[in-house]
């Protein structure tokens, strides 16, 4: 079975766009739930007719879900809980209500959410203001359709799916109690001034094209409050390309060869037998067929003959090889790291670790790229241009904020792999000598050091340093100490020198 093939076992609902269709489908790979749809569990031979079913019509009793596996992987080097990036701003108030904005509104979990959602092709952020607090969530994209002008900026967003008469009665609209199973088209728009609500209609009406004034609101903040994020693309595509799709091909084929040879190895501990019965004038001797089990004592006659069925050693051998070079062909595809961790015999420093997972560190930059410099900063820059839209500004962490200005945006991203001591130590030798020789600014060097070690600021600790610098009680702590040890170098030096002769 192929991809196409599985494809094919899934429910199609031809009234939706087929791109909702494709992107179901690789949501299913994602979520681990692709065979799910196929009836048959792998262990069943036959069917009730004693019909032979095909291994194409039975559900793989090994998953390997190495897609999921890689997805996850590449999304927690881009924003896990080590890896968030901080923010730098040429205002220093800016840069300030949007640190406390990741915590305000939990942004590391919902751009970790959105990295692995839109590994199928694209995720979208919806940011609100409720109150003069600001909002975001994340939503998959199978339902949305944007739309942009020449500049690539966002024009119109339309949410579109099909919803049961009883879940629209228990959000407040009037449907009659007999259409309470009854399909209903829910639809939305939103635009730069509004977002405007349809009354829902059944599907078999036709799409809904009145609209809810009293559900409608006007925002107008004269901008599309979404942010879009294709994967691996640039702004203004709907969707980039998925992660994995290459790869699930060849999934599928390691997911049902260790499945057969798990069977194998299953009838190898109890093999069937099978008697070859021969003629027999004097009618003795057992020709009918038997079950496996070495308790069952056979009396065959003399040019009878059994034997029992099983996997040997070398079949074994031969299985694991071929998934071992399967494996390796999916993540060669995917970019997923190949490293084997019963291989890594002690600790690695961060250059080694970063060299060894080199293929998902390059998964990773690229995703930094959607996710991060045309997603995050998108939306660090709607925050700064909502506390100029909102009348009165926005809250966050319980201060208002008002005309944020965005100059200077940028994000500051940790190394993939944390530093060992040894090499924190040749940074800050180096580091020192290129300041000591002209080659660098002090803040330069700071700034460097601090996104090694992992500072959330680098900027914050260039203004601690100044501080003591121009602290004079710190001033004086170093000066006494560098003159005690100068002293005790003197103190160390002043001993009596013995030349070769008289040590002789």
């Amino acid at each position: 079975m192929d991809w196409k093939q599985l494809r094919e076992t899934y429910l199609r609902d031809e009234q939706l766009p087929p791109r909702a269709a494709r992107l179901s489908a690789l949501m299913r790979v994602r979520d681990c739930v692709q065979y799910d749809s196929i009836p048959n569990p792998f262990s069943s031979e036959y069917n009730g007719a004693g019909g032979y079913i095909p291994l194409a019509q039975r559900r793989p009793s090994v998953r390997t879900n190495m897609c999921a596996t890689v997805v996850d992987e590449s999304a927690s080097l881009v924003f896990g809980e080590s890896h968030w990036p901080a923010v730098k701003a040429a205002d220093e108030r800016t840069a300030q209500a949007l640190a406390a904005l990741d915590a305000e509104c939990a942004l590391p979990a919902v751009m970790l959410e959105a990295t692995i959602a839109g590994s199928v092709g694209s995720s979208a952020l919806l940011v609100e203001v409720a109150e003069h607090v600001p909002c975001v969530t994340m939503f998959d994209t199978r339902y949305l359709t944007p739309e942009w002008n020449a500049a690539r900026q966002l024009v119109r967003v339309t949410e579109q799916y099909k919803v049961k008469g009883k879940d629209l009665a228990a959000q407040g609209w009037v449907i009659p109690q007999d259409n309470a199973a009854t399909e209903y088209w829910w639809r939305r728009e939103w635009n730069t001034t509004e977002c405007r609500v349809y009354v829902p209609r059944p599907v078999g009406k036709g799409e809904p094209d009145k609209v809810d004034k009293v559900r409608t609101v006007q925002h107008g903040l004269k901008f599309v409050p979404w942010v879009w994020m294709a994967n691996m693309a640039q702004p203004g595509v709907v969707d980039g390309p998925c992660t994995f799709e290459r790869a699930i091909d060849t999934v599928i084929e390691c997911d049902y060869l260790l499945s057969q040879s798990g069977r194998g190895l299953k009838y190898s501990s109890d093999p069937k037998l099978v008697i070859k019965a021969g003629s027999d004038p004097m009618g003795g001797g057992d020709s009918s067929g038997a079950g496996g089990g070495s308790a069952t004592a056979l009396t065959l006659p003399m040019d009878g003959d059994a034997k029992l069925l099983e996997i040997n050693g070398d079949a074994s051998s031969a299985m694991l090889e071929q998934y071992r070079e399967l494996r390796a062909i999916v993540l060669e595809q995917i970019h997923g790291n190949r490293a084997h961790a019963d291989k890594i015999s002690a600790a690695q420093s961060g250059r080694a670790m970063e060299m060894m997972c080199q293929s998902l560190v390059w998964l990773a930059d690229r995703l930094r790229l959607s996710y991060g410099e045309y997603g995050l900063l998108a939306l660090y820059r709607m925050i700064c241009r909502l506390s100029s839209a909102v009348t009165g500004g926005i809250i966050i962490g319980g201060e208002t904020y008002q005309n944020l200005p965005d100059a200077g945006l940028a994000l500051q991203w940790p190394p993939y792999f944390p530093s060992t001591d040894p090499e924190l130590l040749q940074l800050a030798q180096g580091l020192a000598t290129a300041v000591a020789s002209g080659f660098m600014s002090n803040q330069t060097a700071c700034s460097i050091y601090a996104a090694k070690v992992g500072t959330a600021t680098p900027q914050a600790e260039w203004e601690r340093v100044l501080d003591e610098l121009t602290d004079p009680v710190l001033v004086a702590k170093r000066e006494a100490a560098k003159n005690t040890a100068k002293t005790d170098r003197q103190a160390a030096g002043t001993g009596r020198t013995e030349t070769r002769q008289v040590t002789a």
